[in-house]
């Protein structure tokens, strides 16, 4: 029976193959100090108190006290794994990043994939987008490329990001997961309802890590050595081909292997089955843009690939698990705002957000020089700044360089060409509600023109069978919504409410005026 074990369960086993000494290490304590005995505490007698001069033991419970951080708010449980890029296409007339430089080129990379709303120990195959994000260790200095398995979000206003989380998360009085919260807030934000289509079609569930695509989501903008630019989504096509689990599969992994994605990455490139994706470009001009029917910049919509095709750029390749879970995947920490010379953010309010907000819960997670620890440090590049001190400072703090500018002593200067590209904005400053900007178009062009019959009735079942535990002015509104998207889409969800629900005379439907503060019109639909 031990013969089949598989390498994640046996780590231990084969660790202690790999690493035979002839004579063990010494133990010693976290200053190095050589220990002679840990497994009893110094004592007055053998019955008497313990000794405060038992530094062993004061050493081992003070390290202890302070084993754990702050999990991630959100993407708190994932895999990670490290690899490389390569560039298979030329892509140097539209960006002049080194990342990109020529044919061949290989870039170490690391990449973490995680679940969105669950804690670190929830179960791996719940319902739930998956996040997909990417560190190209540049001679540049780190590309952070942050990501979903989905080329949309929720919401496209970051303002409304921290109140979307908590929906997703567990009742603040109840600490229980709670369907009102989660529906309520869907239903009140339609720009929502194009993911929650997504999520709760078959791709909701992937199976593992490997057999997901992954994408950039974001716009961003991509100059040349020219100085011209054009707007562009990334996305990565799993060479695996999609695969996901059903709903029965995946309630059976959640009792019998909460961490079946994680032992399913770590297991394939253990044994030399290396995962990998094909990494591609859509580009769009500036002119394009301007002229495009919907934001370019909108989080919560596409832009079609039979308008905007995409094209070949490289391929990631995972071919070496983490040496130590803690320092190289929950230690590691991805910044949007660390982008190379050619790659530039688009004028994506979410992305735009997320310049602060990821660098700024670093800090508060991590400590002040996170970016010191091994698996964040852009080691590929030289550091030179001004900024020192502060918590676990773990190099010469750049020893005598001067720590202000200007300055007068050879110290670090700017570099005029690596200037950010120049372009105008214009425009009243004001708060601008977006809530009603086309929520419907693009989710009935997926329903009908993406999912297949029986894709349709999993994603109605599926929708069904989480909303019907929510109030019944709640799945009113909802069923509304789903109707404005296509009828047939509300039809069905209306009937399966009907089936499912524990109120025996619903009238699905009718919006309680009393329970919504939205109109839930469109323009486009009218």
């Amino acid at each position: 029976m031990a013969a089949k074990r598989d390498k994640a369960t046996d780590q231990m086993k084969l660790w202690k193959e790999s690493s035979r000494k002839p004579v063990p290490d010494t133990l010693t304590t976290g200053a190095g100090i050589p220990v002679g005995g840990k497994l009893d505490v110094l004592t007055a007698g053998p019955r008497g108190p313990l000794l405060v001069q038992d530094v062993v033991l004061t050493d081992e419970l003070a390290h202890f006290d302070r084993e754990r951080i702050p999990e991630r708010v959100v993407h708190a449980k994932g895999a990670g794994a490290f690899g490389y890029f390569e560039v298979t296409d030329d892509i140097t007339s539209i960006c002049k990043a080194k990342v990109f430089e020529h044919v061949g080129k290989r870039t170490p990379i690391a990449i973490r994939c995680s679940s969105v709303g669950g804690e670190s120990g929830s179960a791996d195959t719940v319902r739930d987008p998956r996040g997909f994000a990417v560190k190209f260790y540049t001679e540049e200095g780190n590309w952070d490329l942050t990501g979903n398995n989905t080329p949309i979000f929720f919401i496209r206003d970051p303002m409304l990001f921290p109140s979307f989380i908590h929906t997703q998360k567990r009742n603040p009085q109840s600490h229980l997961k709670d369907p009102d919260m989660f529906w309520d807030f869907i239903t009140l934000r339609p720009e929502s309802l194009h993911q929650v289509s997504f999520m709760f079609t078959d791709r909701g569930i992937p199976d593992g890590f490997r057999h997901m695509n992954g994408y950039g989501s974001h716009t961003f903008k991509l100059v040349n050595a020219q100085g011209k630019a054009v707007y562009c989504k990334f996305h990565y096509k799993t060479s695996q081909g999609i695969r996901n689990l059903s709903v029965e599969e995946a309630n059976r992994l959640v009792a019998s292997d909460p961490d079946y994605n994680i032992r399913d990455l770590h297991n394939n490139i253990a044994n030399g089955n290396f995962p990998s994706w094909r990494f591609y470009i859509q580009t769009m001009t500036f002119e394009q843009a301007e002229k495009f029917r919907w934001n370019p910049f909108d989080l919560t919509k596409v832009w079609p690939h039979g308008e905007f095709p995409l094209q070949p750029v490289g391929r990631l390749v995972l071919n070496r698990n983490p040496t130590n879970y803690f320092t190289d995947v929950e230690q590691i920490a991805f910044d949007p705002s660390n982008m190379p010379p050619g790659i530039e953010p688009s004028p994506d309010k979410m992305l735009q957000a997320r310049l602060f907000s990821y660098p700024d819960t670093h800090r508060h997670r991590l400590g002040t020089n996170y970016l010191h620890l091994p698996v964040n440090c852009p080691y590929r590049a030289r550091v030179a700044n001004y900024q020192r001190d502060g918590p676990m400072c773990m190099y010469d703090n750049q020893g005598g360089v001067p720590n202000y500018y200007p300055n007068s002593f050879s110290a670090p200067e700017v570099q005029p060409r690596f200037l950010e590209q120049r372009y105008p904005v214009s425009g009243d400053v004001q708060r601008y509600n977006t809530a009603d900007d086309d929520n419907f178009t693009q989710v009935g062009t997926f329903y009908n023109k993406i999912l297949k019959e029986d894709e349709k009735q999993r994603l109605t079942e599926n929708i069904a069978r989480h909303l019907k535990d929510a109030q019944q002015f709640i799945q009113d509104r909802a069923v509304k919504l789903f109707s404005l998207i296509d009828k047939d889409y509300g039809a069905r969800v209306h009937n399966l409410l009907k089936k499912y629900s524990k109120v025996p005379n619903s009238n699905f439907g009718h919006v309680d005026e009393a329970h919504s503060s939205m109109e839930i019109t469109d323009k486009a639909h009218l």
